[in-house]
């Protein structure tokens, strides 16, 4: 089984992050976005990816080639940022007669897929949400989809598409991705993947749905941090350190260094990343980070960034009102 990954989003949601470092890239629990997906993929049985690559793709190509060397991976660059359409349009040579995985590389899932990659059918998967505006949506008939909408103003479905995709007619999936980019058909000034999947649908081609319930959106600062909190929820990662308080989740680098903190609970730590005298709940913490003399609560902090408080001393005296900024 192949997969196809676009990974060339800008994240202009999770500035000032991206501005320095692929969204991809960023450490969730412990490794990167892109890390959780791969090694979810091939837990599954993918057995090679292509790897759409746009904004600082020389820095994914360089993590992807050090991190699974022994994965057939090869790379299309998706040059201007027209869709997510237009993205696997442009790794049309990867697709043959065989069926194809197409996943979303801001998504981090998990879901049983062997039973999915084993049907004879086109597959995507879905999840209930309560306002699914902001997502493609599916709607359905008899379990079949009949419908695919990007981004409704007014939703006649709630079945979200998480951007999980089977595709098992692969020649249909590049006969239409060729026309949607040769007629120039767009929807909100993009090549959406929603449309070429409607226009295999109008052409025949039967599609089913699957449920992700353990769906994970990685696309802006809240939902990495919630996202962050399920993961560790599933597998909590450290070792006892002296003047150290854990509270449970933590994801804490083996060669990190702490000292006279409290950590967790819900927190990553990063590669070489130095705490001292502070205390972290629900907050990631890149690598080579310096953090001291500080309580953070809801904080992503970046690679190499510093972060230094101070504490202070008062002599407060009765009915006496105190503001600190």
């Amino acid at each position: 089984m192949h997969a196809i990954i676009p990974v060339a989003g800008i994240g202009t949601r999770l500035r000032p992050h991206t501005f320095t470092h692929p969204k991809v890239l960023l450490n969730v629990a412990g490794k990167p976005i892109l890390g959780h997906i791969l090694d979810k993929i091939i837990a599954e049985g993918v057995t090679d990816a292509t790897i759409v690559v746009g904004h600082m793709g020389d820095k994914i190509m360089e993590y992807v080639r050090a991190a699974y060397p022994h994965f057939p991976v090869t790379f299309a660059e998706q040059e201007m940022p027209l869709g997510l359409g237009h993205a696997i349009y442009t790794a049309r040579h990867a697709l043959g007669k065989d069926p194809v995985l197409i996943i979303l590389g801001d998504t981090i899932f998990d879901v049983d897929l062997r039973p999915v990659l084993k049907r004879p059918v086109t597959a995507l998967g879905v999840k209930t949400v309560e306002d699914p505006r902001r997502f493609g949506v599916a709607e359905t008939s008899n379990g079949f989809i009949t419908r695919l909408v990007e981004k409704p103003e007014k939703p006649t479905s709630n079945l979200a598409v998480v951007g999980l995709y089977h595709i098992h007619n692969t020649p249909l999936l590049r006969m239409c991705l060729d026309d949607v980019v040769s007629k120039d058909i767009r929807t909100k000034g993009e090549y959406q993947l929603t449309d070429v999947l409607q226009m295999m649908i109008d052409r025949g081609e039967t599609m089913e749905t699957f449920h992700v319930e353990g769906w994970y959106d990685c696309g802006k600062p809240e939902t990495l941090l919630s996202t962050n909190r399920a993961l560790l929820q599933k597998h909590s990662t450290f070792r006892p350190i002296d003047g150290v308080v854990i509270t449970e989740p933590v994801y804490i680098a083996p060669n990190a260094t702490l000292s006279n903190c409290v950590i967790g609970p819900n927190t990553t730590v990063g590669d070489g990343a130095e705490i001292s005298e502070s205390v972290l709940r629900n907050t990631i913490i890149g690598s080579h980070a310096r953090v001291s003399r500080v309580l953070l609560e809801n904080s992503i902090i970046g690679n190499a960034a510093v972060v230094r408080g101070s504490y202070k001393r008062f002599n407060v005296g009765d009915s006496s009102e105190l503001e600190m900024f």
